[in-house]
């Protein structure tokens, strides 16, 4: 399925689709706290994530199927994949991206509800090196990541 995928950098047409990824995953996971409603979502998207980071899209045959956000200081702000592109190597794709992008390090968080994410960002290098009890919007706990280039991590 990566075979047909496309990794680029996302246009401001594309954010209603990204925040529309956002917003799927936000519904479909029992844990995660409805704090913004879908129109606050996409305005966020258009005034904020377009705005002042970059975005890479996956696009699989015309369809976005996720994308990235990248932060100036070399920090993931987003990283969602649509449910029926997941398991599909989309994620490795636009990491691989975002090393490209910022090839000493990147940072990142990740809800310490999300174990399927902890185990996605140490299998791409990560490693855990702050956790919080939820000092966040949504006021879960989570984690702080951290990837560096190989000549780094020694």
């Amino acid at each position: 399925m990566t075979n047909s995928v496309e990794i680029r950098r996302a246009e401001r047409g594309d954010m209603t689709a990204c925040a529309g990824i956002l917003n799927r995953w936000i519904d479909a996971t029992p844990w995660m706290p409805r704090v913004h409603d879908h129109a606050d979502v996409e305005r966020f998207y258009a005034d904020t994530v377009f705005a002042e980071r970059t975005v890479l899209l996956a696009e699989n045959d015309g369809t976005i199927a996720g994308f990235l956000s990248l932060s100036a200081d070399n920090h993931v702000t987003a990283l969602y994949i649509d449910a029926s592109h997941r398991g599909s190597g989309i994620g490795t794709r636009l990491i691989e991206a975002a090393k490209a992008l910022s090839p000493d390090e990147l940072s990142l968080w990740t809800f310490e509800h999300n174990r399927e994410a902890q185990r996605f960002y140490e299998r791409q290098g990560f490693q855990a090196v702050s956790r919080t009890d939820g000092d966040n919007e949504e006021q879960l706990p989570d984690i702080l990541y951290r990837w560096r280039a190989r000549e780094m991590q020694a």
